[in-house]
């Protein structure tokens, strides 16, 4: 991820420090572990870069809960789409033995863990396919994007190593 990061920051580079931060958040895959990794990359001091991660990673979650299904259905009319549609849903659904299991913490843990393949994206869809209350829902998500910059910020930013010396 280290790599893809750097590369983004140098592509954005121009931007400011905190527009940076705030795409490179936004973006599924990278959200705000991304978003923190850039902040240090960049040497963005610790407390905005934790805000402006969170608040990047939460912009695009209103929109996938709102919207996504809506889409999905959109592209199943397109033989063209159909397959794909498809094949993503079960890529997604793949992923919600946790989220059955223990329901909104289930989905806190599951976003707020940073794992490949987790995050609030992902999360977000998975709360739309199993047809999960979206106001909940969203909330829930936001708990596990604080959580996931809380671990990130241990690791981006050496938190833990200033705490042990």
């Amino acid at each position: 991820m280290e790599n893809i990061v750097e590369s983004l920051v140098n592509l954005f580079d121009g931007l400011g420090k905190e527009v940076i931060v705030f795409i490179i958040s936004m973006l599924p895959m990278l959200e705000s572990r991304g978003g923190l990794l850039a902040a240090a990359i960049l040497d963005l001091d610790f407390v905005p870069g934790f805000i402006i991660s969170i608040l990047g990673n939460i912009l695009p979650i209103p929109i996938v809960l709102l919207f996504l299904d809506k889409i999905f259905r959109w592209l199943e009319k397109y033989k063209a789409t159909k397959n794909f549609v498809k094949k993503l849903e079960n890529k997604i659904l793949s992923k919600k033995k946790q989220i059955e299991k223990y329901g909104y913490i289930g989905l806190i843990l599951f976003v707020g863990i940073p794992i490949p393949g987790t995050g609030a994206w992902t999360g977000s869809a998975l709360a739309v396919l199993l047809n999960m209350n979206k106001k909940k829902s969203f909330v829930y998500i936001i708990l596990g994007i604080i959580l996931a910059s809380i671990i990130m910020s241990i690791l981006s930013y050496g938190i833990l190593g200033n705490i042990i010396r």
